[in-house]
């Protein structure tokens, strides 16, 4: 039964005989047979080689590490391991098996001596399971099988499954609550006292928003940009921020609960990866030395230094995008269409959302290069400690080129853009953007809106697209020698594996960054679900619906389009976790800021409580917020204008506003704005504490492992010193 499965393919050219490729490729088959692995040579327009591994080679790996597997196993005459260690192990061989010429696979493979290397998608019950109930589009709303898809992928994979079924179950309970605040806001869409203040001023002449060509305006032009921006910044927004905060702690530590579950049933609770390792390479080769733990601080500094330039240029990039909007803000109000002219600021607003998304795309791949390359500068001592260098670098890479602008736009959009008569202008002649005077955070929600969208349509579609367009043109390549072998050449017996590894062989290639992309790709959008939620309460919806096709996309390419990835095998999701902490902080602090700086939240309650009809006259029938709007608005006298930037002539010779708290003789800061700004400050202070507080609680209450599970240990321990007694001492007992 066994001489027909073979652990691994290798795919090579029909080199020229005696040519440098054929010796190389002969050389390392040749290694192989040495370690006695059998192979198997299959001709077609490649070479196909099949290596299956001796069976001392198992028994040596059970040996050294007592079968960790045991729970897994059959309990027939051999006592099999399971396929996947299988693979793995095997894997592990042909990567570190050396040729006479000190060359490894990965070096014969850049040297194209080789093509291809995969393990075999076997025929198998669990496979044809997998298939049957897990990869299907049918079953979206259907719990995974994380015990058979870690006994066909490994537990690697297994567990970001878990985690991704978890994080996407967890997430539905935050859509629902963002739903109902968004749809709370839409119902007071046109109740608002501030919104209503901005429709019904017609006679407050506004300050133009760019030189020369744009007009005077009346602020109740933008009546339904202020509903809008009052159906985003609420009393409801608050809470939603402070609840996304609590939720993303309640989410990780219900996580590092359901792990520990998982794991202890899987017997992997205490495995060390380190052991394992060194295990595999005493199989491999019984003279091999393991690398030593080694720290270099000058390589640490070099790495540090191009890793704070490469954020540099990040954020270089996202001016450049600040750049992008100021001119085409300039080149819009002076549009011939008239559309363009009244909608000017919101259109620079959404083709720089588009231009930030095709930045993220193309820097996503330049970013991972520069990853690379830092974590070769490093020289890491195992794969999975370069693997977690890489993690971090490529998540600070992609962190500051998701957030940049958008950090601009929370933050500093309409901030430091002085004011008339004083603007601040970009290679002294564009003036930079301001805020609309309901506040920035509608520019927000449009660019977070726009860059979700965009990332969660195109990314999915192109994810899925790409391997099966690649996936159909290399079958139909294959396709006409069949069909005519079919017609004339009936009576030829075909070898039973030559289809099997040609059609293995036509599904895409895999890597080891297969994997690592898809938690790139969810911990980014963990990101944007919870660090500027405040300015989009829609975020954890979009992602709710977009990881429902995720899980499904994702098994779909695994099954049906790709090679079977190498097994890999693990009892956590790695340093993935601790970024995700770091977000659950980012997240508190990104709220809080959102709400304090970039809402109108703070300015709208300073107004209420200390200069409102409420607070000064004490009149019951008026709403507090009565005045507001012209409270925040400054005077500006138009003699005051820069000489080369005057505007056209102005409706009336009154003073025009614009939005700020300044005086109106010298345009100093008022004392207004000395206060809001203190209770921004405290505000801020006060919810940073109050949320990491109720984090840290949070952490506290719900245990990181079950008790269950701390039971089954504590069992396990008594069982096993009672038989070590009973061994020792048996008259006793």
């Amino acid at each position: 039964q066994d001489d027909d499965k073979w652990d691994f393919v290798l795919v090579s050219g029909i080199h020229e005989a005696g040519s440098e490729k054929e010796i190389k490729r002969k050389k390392f088959l040749d290694e192989l047979s040495k370690k006695g692995f059998a192979i198997k040579k299959i001709e077609d327009k490649k070479l196909f080689y099949g290596v299956r591994a001796p069976k001392q080679i198992f028994r040596k790996y059970q040996q050294l590490l007592r079968n960790p597997d045991s729970g897994q196993q059959n309990p027939d005459a051999h006592r099999d391991i399971p396929v996947t260690t299988r693979i793995r192990i095997v894997n592990f061989i042909l990567q570190n098996t050396v040729t006479p010429d000190l060359e490894k696979l990965h070096d014969l493979m850049k040297k194209k001596v080789f093509e291809a290397m995969f393990p075999l998608h076997e025929k198998e019950e669990v496979r044809e399971f997998l298939e049957e109930k897990w990869a299907r589009w049918r079953d979206i709303f259907c719990q995974q099988p994380i015990e058979k898809i870690r006994c066909y992928f490994g537990e690697k994979v297994a567990l970001y499954f878990a985690w991704l079924g978890w994080y996407t179950y967890l997430l539905g309970i935050a859509a629902v609550v963002g739903l109902v605040i968004f749809v709370a806001g839409i119902t007071v869409f046109s109740s608002s006292q501030v919104s209503k203040e901005i429709c019904e001023a017609s006679d407050t002449i506004m300050c133009p928003l760019c030189d020369q060509q744009c007009p005077f305006w009346r602020l109740s032009d933008t009546c339904t940009y202020a509903k809008v921006t009052h159906m985003i910044d609420n009393e409801g927004t608050v809470l939603f921020a402070m609840f996304m905060a609590i939720w993303a702690t309640v989410f990780l530590e219900l996580w590092k609960r359901q792990r520990a579950t998982v794991v202890t049933n899987w017997d992997l609770y205490g495995w060390d990866e380190d052991e394992e390792e060194l295990a595999m390479e005493l199989i491999n080769n019984l003279q091999h030395e393991p690398r030593k733990y080694q720290h270099s601080y000058f390589r640490s500094t070099i790495v540090l230094l191009l890793v704070l330039v490469m954020i540099a240029v990040l954020i270089g990039i996202a001016h450049a995008l600040v750049i992008y909007r100021v001119i085409a803000m300039a080149l819009f109000t002076q549009s011939n269409f008239r559309f363009l002219r009244e909608q000017a600021n919101t259109m620079a607003v959404m083709t720089g959302a588009v231009l930030h998304y095709i930045t993220i795309v193309i820097m996503t791949k330049v970013n991972r290069h520069v990853a690379l390359y830092l974590c070769d500068l490093e020289k890491p001592r195992t794969f999975s400690q370069r693997e977690n260098n890489f993690t971090v670098k490529i998540f600070t890479f992609q962190f500051f080129t998701n957030f940049s602008s958008l950090i601009y736009i929370a933050f500093f959009l309409g901030r430091i853009n002085g004011h008339p008569g004083n603007y601040v202008r970009i290679a002294g002649k564009w003036r930079l953007e301001e805020c609309h005077p309901s506040g920035c955070i509608t520019d927000l929600f449009i660019q977070m809106g726009i860059i979700m969208l965009l990332k969660q349509t195109i990314s999915s579609v192109m994810e899925y697209l790409v391997p099966w367009i690649a996936h159909k043109l290399r079958k139909k390549r294959q396709h006409p020698k069949k069909r005519r072998m079919m017609l004339g050449e009936e009576e030829e017996a075909e070898d039973p594996c030559k289809r099997q590894w040609l059609s293995n062989y036509q599904l895409n290639e895999v890597n080891i960054f297969s994997l690592f992309n898809e938690f790139l790709e969810m911990v980014i959008q963990y990101s944007f679900t919870t660090i500027f939620v405040a300015a989009f309460p829609l975020a954890p919806l979009l992602a709710f619906c977009n990881n429902l096709f995720e899980i499904r996309l994702d098994a779909i390419k695994m099954m049906r389009l790709c090679r079977r990835m190498v097994p890999r095998k693990a009892n956590d999701i790695g340093i993935w976790l601790q970024v995700l902490e770091a977000i659950g902080i980012l997240a508190v602090i990104g709220n809080g800021l959102v709400i304090a700086i970039t809402s109108n939240f703070i300015p709208v309650q300073v107004y209420k409580y200390t200069y409102s009809p409420c607070m000064t006259e004490n009149s019951t029938g008026v709403d507090c917020l009565t005045g507001y709007i012209n409270h925040s608005l400054s005077v500006f006298r138009i003699q005051d204008f820069e000489p080369d930037t005057k505007p056209g002539p102005a409706p009336m010779r009154l003073c025009r506003r614009y939005r700020d708290y300044r005086n109106a003789d010298d345009y100093g800061y008022t004392v207004q704005f000395w206060h809001i700004f203190a209770a921004r400050l405290a505000f801020l202070i006060l919810f940073e504490h109050v949320a990491l507080c109720i984090k840290l609680i949070a952490a506290w209450y719900v245990p990181d492992v079950p008790q269950s599970v701390k039971n089954e240990f504590l069992d396990r321990k008594h069982s096993n010193l009672r038989k070590e007694l009973r061994w020792v001492m048996p008259q006793e007992v």
